[in-house]
């Protein structure tokens, strides 16, 4: 298969028709091979308009997704973000084209693994990615200048909006285990401002300050 020319495809039939202006998130989601991360039973629909199972219960995100999640972070390159939920390391390889060091966190230590070999096996360097309870953040790095969730929160976690750097960004699904709204919060010197975006479902976020325990 012509991987390259497929994400070409993806991003001109799906990713631009529906509004993505950001030319360094076009450009990332062209590069980026999704089939890698998505795996081998999923290789005739790496880049299609979905999301597709990873095992353990996640999923790869749909690629339109993870534009406009990318998109809302405004990355320049200089950042220093946080990504809670590596599930399989796609999201994370394009925020390392985007911003300068992103540190991820994934609950399941298999993906987590799995995540980390292949960020090496494609030589990303400014990748760190630990396992644990992602709703806690890293507090040894913060503050975040980005902070992106992708996964679906009943509401933000206290833990995350500490860790947000002043004048930061960051990202979340908030609603039930079905149904969310897409978030972008920006810490301001008089408080966070919140806007909402596209509807959207996500597997629930589990931990401390998400849902208890998956019942999916």
């Amino acid at each position: 298969m012509d991987h390259k020319s497929r994400r070409a495809w993806m991003v001109e039939t799906q990713l631009i028709p529906r509004g993505i202006k950001d030319q360094r998130v076009l450009a990332a989601l062209r590069k980026v091979p999704r089939h890698l991360f998505a795996g081998e039973s999923n290789l005739p629909n790496a880049y299609d308009d979905m999301a597709l199972s990873i095992g353990e219960g996640q999923t790869i995100s749909q690629p339109y997704m993870v534009a406009i999640m990318t998109e809302l972070l405004e990355l320049s390159g200089e950042e220093k973000v946080l990504e809670i939920g590596t599930g399989s390391g796609y999201q994370g390889a394009i925020l390392a084209e985007l911003a300068k060091e992103v540190y991820t966190i994934e609950r399941i230590p298999v993906l987590s693994e799995r995540a980390a070999s292949m960020f090496l096996a494609l030589s990303y360097k400014n990748i760190y990615v630990k396992t644990g309870d992602g709703t806690l953040g890293w507090p040894q790095e913060a503050p975040f200048d980005r902070i992106i969730i992708t996964a679906a929160a009943p509401k933000i976690p206290d833990p995350l909006l500490d860790q947000l750097g002043m004048n930061g960004i960051l990202v979340i699904p908030v609603g039930s285990r079905f149904s969310q709204t897409l978030l972008k919060i920006r810490m301001t010197e008089d408080g966070i401002v919140e806007k909402h975006y596209t509807p959207c479902v996500f597997v629930p976020l589990i931990g401390k300050y998400g849902w208890e325990r998956d019942t999916s």
